[in-house]
C-alpha cells in the first residue's frame, strides 16, 4: 500500500510540474506577445521616401530629398533587375527565403570566427537584421546585435519576404546622402536599376558593405577593387563565367551625376498638392517644358538680371498643365514660383467685364461706347496714353484696351458682382487693403491682386465656352487640382457660350505685335485671341492668349514688384506669348467668331454723330464742357488734348497761343494757369479747324 501511495504522489507531482511548465510557457508567450505588440519595430521609417515628380510619359522632372536630406527612392521588386536581386541575396543572405529573420548557421559561423580571433571577422547578419539596423541605427556591439535579432523576428512576423527585400533596397546606404538601390543607380548610371551590366550589379552589391570607404565619386580605386572582388564571387557561385567577370572588371568606375531638375517650381507645388504621395505623375510635356524654359532664358538675355518671366501653358480640354516656367534661370527670384505671385493684372480682366455686360443684354461687340473723360463718383480714370477717342465700338475699345468704356461697363455690371463671379470661377481675388475692403471700379483696370495661374484658368474657361474649371496639376492617388473646386460639379458657368465666342473673335482681331503678320495673311500661322496688360507704374507686363486648344499666359517683371518705366505688356510679354504658341502642337480648335459690324439689338447701338473724318473733331475738351483744374501735386498733370480726323500733323491752340507737343509722350498737354473761360482750337495740315469753348473751374 505504501508503495502504491508513493507512486501516486510521484504521478501527481509530475502532473503538477507539467502544469506549471505549460503555465510558464503560456505566460512567457503572452509576455512576448504583449511586448511585441507594445514595442513594434518602427517600420514607418522604411516607408519614408523621396517624392518624385514625373512627366506625362513617366520620365523624371524632379525628385526631392527626405526630411533628413537623404535621396531615398522607394524600390519595388518589379522595377529592379531580377539578376541584381538574385545575386544580392546569394552574397548577403543565401538562406533568406528559409530562415525566420535569423540564420542560426551564419550566427554560429560568425561566433566561432570571433572566438578564434577575438574580433569580428565574419558577419552573421541576415538581410532582415540589416533592415532592423537601418530602421534603428545603434552602435556596433553585442547588445545591439541581440536587439537586431529580436527586431528581425518582429519584422518577419509583419512583412513578407518580398516586402522585406523592398524595404532593404529602399534604405540600404550607398555613400553620402544616397540611400536605396534606385537612388544609387540614378546617381551613378543615370537610370533605374533595370538592364544592369554585371559590373553595375557588382558595384551595387559592394557599396552597402562599406558605403563611405567605397564611394565611386571619392574613392574610385576602392570602389573598383570591391566591385572586382564581387565579380569574382559571382563567378565562384556560377552566376557568371570567368570571362564575363574579366570583361566586367574592364569597365570604368562611374562618376556621380546630379539628378535632373526640370520644372522645379511646378514640381514643388505638385508635391505639396499630392499630400504625401511619393510618386506624382504630372501632365507636363517635358520637351515643351524644356523648350519654353530655353525660350524664356533667351528672351531675358540682355535684360537686367533682376527681371524675370513666367509662362504657363494649359490644354483647354481637361485643363491639364502642359508647361510651367516659374521664372528665368539664374534670375532674381529663380526659386520662386512666379506663376503664383499675386500681382496687379492690368487690363487682362476687361474681357470678363464685357462678358457680363453682354450677358446682361446692354452691350455687344458693335455697341457704340464713349471714350471721353468722366468722373465716376470719386474715381477719375484715364487711358494709358492719356488720349480719348470719342465714340468707338465696344470691340475696338477692347482691342485697344481703352479704360473709360471698361469702367463704364463695370459700373453697370456692379463691381461686387464682378468680384463674386471671379471668385465663383475659382480665382483668388485680393483686394487692396482699405477700411471698406470692398470691390471698386478699379477692378476693370487691374486694381486687384491676382496670379498668372488664375488668369490662365479664366482664359481657358473663355476658350471652353465660358465654362470655368480648376487647373489639373498631377495624378497621384487620383487627380489633384491646383486650387479649390469651382462651383457645383467642379465647374462654373461664367458667361454664355455665344458671348465667349464673340469675345474671342474680337480678341483674335487685335493687331498683332510688331513684326508679326496677322494670321489671316500668314500661311500656317495660328489664330490667337489675346489680351495684354500693364499694371500701374509699369510693374507687371502681361500677355494671355487662347488658340490651338491651349490657353497660354506670360508675365514679365521684377519679382520684388519694383517699377520698370516704359515696360508694357504689348512690347515685352506679347512677343514671348506668340513664340510660345509657335512651340505647342495644336490639339484642337477654339471657336472664334470673326467680329463683324452687325447692328446690335434695339436700344444697344448708339448713333454715330461724328462728322467726316476729313475734318478734325475735338474729342477733349468738348464744346461747352466744364473741367476742373487739378490742384496741389496733381497740377502738373494737366489735360491731354485729343482729336480725331484731319490730316496730320495737328496743331493745338489755347486762346490763340500754340501748345507744344511733349517730346517724351508725343502728346499735347494743356496746363491752364487759372480758372476761367478758354477757347481751344485744333488745326490740321490743310488748315481745317475745329474749336470748343470750355470753362476751367478751380477744383480738386
Amino acid at each position: 500500500m505504501a508503495r502504491i501511495a508513493r507512486g501516486r504522489r510521484i504521478d501527481l507531482g509530475l502532473e503538477a510540474g507539467t502544469e506549471r511548465l505549460f503555465a510558464g510557457l503560456i505566460a512567457l508567450f503572452l509576455a512576448v506577445f504583449l511586448l511585441d505588440a507594445a514595442l513594434p519595430p518602427p517600420l514607418e521609417r522604411a516607408r519614408a521616401a523621396s517624392p518624385v515628380v514625373l512627366d506625362q510619359e513617366g520620365q523624371w522632372l524632379r525628385a526631392f530629398t527626405t526630411a533628413e536630406g537623404r535621396w531615398r527612392l522607394a524600390a519595388r521588386l518589379n522595377e529592379v533587375d531580377p539578376a541584381f536581386v538574385e545575386r544580392l541575396v546569394a552574397i548577403e543572405d543565401a538562406r533568406f527565403r528559409l530562415h525566420p529573420g535569423v540564420d542560426p548557421i551564419a550566427l554560429a559561423r560568425a561566433g566561432l570566427a570571433f572566438a578564434r580571433s577575438g574580433r569580428i571577422t565574419q558577419g552573421g547578419s541576415t538581410i532582415t537584421m540589416q533592415l532592423a539596423r537601418l530602421i534603428e541605427p545603434r552602435p556596433r556591439n553585442i547588445g545591439s546585435k541581440l536587439v537586431e535579432i529580436l527586431r528581425a523576428i518582429q519584422i518577419e512576423r509583419r512583412l513578407s519576404k518580398d516586402q522585406i527585400l523592398e524595404a532593404y533596397l529602399t534604405m540600404a546606404p550607398y555613400g553620402g546622402n544616397l540611400e536605396g538601390v534606385r537612388a544609387a543607380s540614378r546617381a551613378y548610371f543615370r537610370r533605374d536599376p533595370v538592364g544592369l551590366s554585371d559590373a553595375e550589379i557588382a558595384l551595387l552589391v559592394a557599396l552597402p558593405q562599406a558605403p563611405e570607404a567605397r564611394r565611386p565619386d571619392r574613392q574610385p580605386e576602392a570602389a573598383r577593387a570591391s566591385r572586382n572582388a564581387i565579380l569574382d564571387r559571382f563567378a565562384a557561385l556560377g552566376a557568371i563565367s570567368p570571362q564575363l567577370a574579366a570583361e566586367g572588371k574592364a569597365e570604368a568606375v562611374p562618376a556621380r551625376t546630379p539628378f535632373p531638375v526640370i520644372a522645379p517650381q511646378f514640381a514643388a507645388s505638385a508635391v505639396a498638392a499630392a499630400s504625401g504621395a511619393t510618386v506624382v505623375r504630372s501632365h507636363i510635356d517635358r520637351p515643351l517644358q524644356q523648350s519654353l524654359q530655353a525660350l524664356v532664358d533667351q528672351h531675358l538675355t540682355g535684360l537686367d538680371d533682376k527681371i524675370s518671366a513666367a509662362v504657363l501653358v494649359v490644354e483647354i480640354a481637361g485643363r491639364r498643365v502642359r508647361a510651367h516656367v516659374g521664372g528665368g534661370a539664374g534670375r532674381a527670384g529663380e526659386y520662386l514660383d512666379l506663376t503664383g505671385a499675386i500681382r496687379s493684372p492690368g487690363s487682362t480682366l476687361k474681357p470678363f467685364v464685357y462678358a457680363l455686360a453682354m450677358d446682361d443684354g446692354f452691350a455687344a461687340p458693335s455697341t457704340l461706347v464713349e471714350d471721353m473723360p468722366r468722373r465716376f463718383a470719386g474715381y477719375l480714370p484715364e487711358n494709358f496714353d492719356r488720349r480719348f477717342r470719342g465714340e468707338v465700338r465696344l470691340a475696338e475699345a477692347l482691342q485697344h484696351s481703352l479704360n473709360l468704356p471698361a469702367v463704364a461697363a463695370l459700373e453697370r455690371v456692379g463691381a461686387a458682382r464682378f468680384e463674386g463671379a471671379l471668385k465663383a470661377a475659382g480665382a483668388q481675388v485680393l483686394l487692396p487693403k482699405s477700411p471698406e475692403s470692398e470691390a471698386g471700379l478699379a477692378l476693370a483696370l487691374g486694381g486687384v491682386g491676382m496670379t498668372l495661374k488664375d488668369l490662365v484658368m479664366l482664359y481657358a474657361g473663355l476658350g471652353d465656352g465660358g465654362w470655368m474649371r480648376p487647373l489639373m496639376v498631377a495624378d497621384a492617388a487620383g487627380q489633384i487640382a491646383q486650387g479649390p473646386p469651382a462651383g457645383l460639379f467642379g465647374g462654373y458657368r461664367f458667361t454664355r457660350p455665344d458671348t465667349a465666342e464673340k469675345l474671342l473673335g474680337v480678341l483674335a482681331a487685335t493687331p498683332t505685335p510688331t513684326g508679326r503678320a496677322p494670321a489671316a495673311l500668314a500661311q500656317g500661322a495660328p489664330t490667337i485671341a489675346f489680351k495684354t496688360g500693364t499694371s500701374y507704374g509699369f510693374r507687371d507686363a502681361w500677355a494671355i492668349g487662347v488658340g490651338q486648344g491651349y490657353a497660354i499666359g506670360v508675365w514679365l517683371g521684377r519679382p520684388d514688384g519694383a517699377p520698370r518705366p516704359g515696360a508694357m505688356g504689348r512690347t515685352e510679354a506679347l512677343p514671348l506669348l506668340f513664340e510660345a504658341f509657335d512651340r505647342v502642337a495644336p490639339v484642337g480648335q477654339t471657336p472664334m467668331q470673326a467680329w463683324q459690324r452687325e447692328r446690335a439689338s434695339p436700344g444697344q447701338d448708339r448713333m454715330q454723330t461724328a462728322a467726316s473724318a476729313d475734318t478734325p473733331q475735338i474729342l477733349f475738351p468738348p464744346d461747352g464742357a466744364d473741367v476742373l483744374k487739378p490742384q496741389g501735386e496733381d497740377a502738373a498733370r494737366g489735360f491731354a488734348l485729343a482729336a480725331q480726323g484731319g490730316r496730320a500733323p495737328l496743331t493745338w491752340y489755347v486762346e490763340g497761343t500754340p501748345l507744344p507737343t511733349e517730346p517724351t509722350s508725343g502728346r499735347v498737354i494743356w496746363r491752364p494757369d487759372q480758372a476761367g473761360f478758354y477757347e481751344v482750337a485744333v488745326v490740321d495740315a490743310d488748315g481745317r479747324r475745329a474749336q470748343s469753348r470750355v470753362r476751367v473751374r478751380a477744383g480738386f
